[in-house]
């Protein structure tokens, strides 16, 4: 069993709404990415990710700026067997103020970056409307993104000596996951994956593998859209296996909304199932626990109504 394969520019809408309502990940063709970008960007990943770590830390991300390379970030309080290297934009007010991109010094890398992060926004704007379409209801798009949030990830998950056995189980009891169980806070990510396996889905109890296929990307929807949609398209479980003998990149595009945006079911879904939520609030509180362990991570559901009152 595999996930949706959906066309960007033949969207068919029953099909969208089936994947997801039962996926919450499809495989999108259609995109017109530029192929010549997406190898360029594997290559200056290759790059910069094989050199020392005292040159990769010359861009070390902090508690007061969020963006740059790191190799400690945690998920559900687990430390994940992978680097990164985040690419947003400054920040002047907000959680996050403070935050300026961080570049190294290789060649082409951040005219590279800067035009992935144009395209990738694009096809999430897109994916954005055709969920509107689905849903039949309106979502302000300017509301949400005139003043995004949004950010580039760049992934390497290195060998790992002690890999985590691939078990139905949510948790890995012992060895290390590339990222452990998790759903992503913003509205959709749009990822581009190498030519290795890796990611995850949980799918009817059970993990289900995101295969790569160069000629697509992967969509998933995030916690946004979960509360949009008022629980018909819920945010899916998603994680990375690590792998004892080969590396792994991959880079995700996070759709994320402007700090000052309240997001709330929307119109014509029905008895709303949420209060509103402050994406500064929530984005500034998720953040939080990438760095250190303090307990259990914020969750949509904090904003669930209870029973009695929906």
């Amino acid at each position: 069993m595999s996930i949706p394969i959906l066309d960007l520019q033949a969207m068919v809408l029953p099909r969208l709404d089936s994947a997801c309502r039962n996926w919450g990940f499809f495989a999108l063709r259609g995109h017109e990415l530029d192929p010549q970008l997406r190898r360029e960007t594997f290559a200056q990943m290759q790059g910069f990710f094989q050199q020392p770590l005292a040159e990769k830390n010359r861009i070390r991300r902090s508690r007061d700026n969020c963006w740059g390379f790191y190799d400690a970030e945690l998920t559900k309080n687990r430390r994940d067997w992978k680097e990164i290297v985040d690419i947003g934009d400054a920040a002047s007010d907000g959680p996050l103020a403070g935050a300026c991109p961080q570049w190294p010094q290789s060649a082409g890398f951040r005219e590279c970056m800067e035009s992935l992060q144009q395209q990738l926004h694009q096809v999430a704007l897109q994916v954005v409307d055709a969920l509107a379409a689905s849903l039949q209801s309106h979502i302000d798009r300017a509301a949400a993104f005139d003043r995004h949030t949004s950010f580039l990830r760049l992934n390497y998950y290195p060998p790992c000596p002690q890999p985590a056995a691939d078990t139905r189980s949510l948790t890995a009891e012992d060895g290390h996951l590339g990222i452990s169980h998790h759903t992503d806070a913003g509205a959709v990510t749009v990822l581009m994956q190498d030519e290795h396996p890796g990611l995850q889905v949980y799918h009817r109890q059970r993990w289900h593998g995101v295969e790569p296929q160069p000629e697509t990307l992967i969509i998933n929807i995030g916690d946004v859209v979960q509360v949009w949609s008022n629980d018909r398209y819920p945010a899916p479980l998603h994680r990375v296996l690590a792998d004892q003998r080969a590396s792994r990149l991959s880079v995700p595009y996070f759709l994320n909304p402007d700090y000052a945006y309240n997001y709330a079911p929307l119109p014509d879904t029905g008895t709303p199932h949420y209060t509103p939520i402050n994406w500064g609030e929530f984005r500034a509180r998720r953040s939080a626990g990438d760095y250190a362990d303090y307990g259990d991570e914020v969750q949509i559901s904090d904003y669930r109504v209870a029973a009695e009152d929906a």
